[in-house]
């Protein structure tokens, strides 16, 4: 009777105790609904620069020009989903597959080296979270994401990770980066400009859009074939500013 009383109170106990931790892990998550009307002035990866700048004795310099969804060239919204998350206006913030891929690449390569995040899990990240890879992050990420695409528009949030997006050392979103690398507004543009600039997405730091890099001119070229191949440019389009990139 004493055992069967003891195995009651440990699943009782064990039981409390994984409530209060999903508790906190739930409270410990933000509050998305004001980003309905309201546009950050900050993020945590602005904040996580800041920080990290200044540890190494430097400043940083924020760029940051808040440019509105009807404003961004649809070619430049293309250029960016089909790349970063074709399948962005299908899902519900997460995108299964593309995780399964991930975890196979993890699994084989023994690191995170794939996130197989969707737009909707990079901009909880940029907003809410630190750039550092752990198992933790990802689930939070998840979470945040989910809340994102429960409480706004999808073109909501693709307006606001366009704006939030690092392209650079201190530079956020396509408004700050258009006019720092081409003195441009994002409407103002060419296809060039603007394959260059969504290149440059994965290597922020270590890549610019005005760069002749190897790797650029291949995520270029690549870039380029996926707009022709959606059909968002035409052959003509993709054979005259292909040349750019050779």
């Amino acid at each position: 009777m004493k055992k069967k009383s003891f195995i009651y109170l440990s699943f009782l106990l064990a039981g409390i105790f994984l409530i209060s931790l999903s508790s906190a892990f739930y409270l410990s998550l933000p509050d998305v609904k004001s980003l309905q009307k309201q546009n950050p002035k900050k993020t945590s990866l602005i904040e996580f620069r800041k920080t990290d700048a200044k540890k190494g004795g430097k400043t940083i310099n924020i760029k940051m020009q808040w440019v509105s969804f009807k404003e961004i060239p649809d070619l430049l919204k293309h250029s960016i989903r089909i790349t970063e998350d074709a399948s962005f206006y299908w899902h519900k913030g997460i995108d299964f597959e593309e995780i399964k891929e991930a975890l196979k690449k993890n699994i084989k390569m023994k690191r995170l080296a794939r996130g197989g995040s969707t737009i909707t899990q990079q901009l909880a990240k940029n907003l809410y979270l630190s750039p550092k890879k752990s198992i933790f992050r990802k689930i939070k990420e998840i979470c945040i994401a989910r809340r994102l695409e429960k409480s706004l528009s999808k073109d909501r949030i693709f307006e606001l990770y366009l704006n939030v997006i690092e392209l650079g050392p201190g530079i956020f979103g396509v408004g700050a980066a258009s006019k720092h690398y081409f003195n441009r507004k994002p409407s103002e543009l060419s296809l060039e400009e603007i394959v260059r600039l969504t290149a440059i997405i994965p290597r922020p730091l270590k890549e610019k859009p005005t760069g002749s890099s190897r790797w650029l001119k291949w995520r270029c070229a690549w870039i380029l074939h996926k707009l022709r191949l959606y059909k968002y440019i035409s052959d003509e389009e993709y054979k005259q500013t292909l040349s750019s990139f050779n």
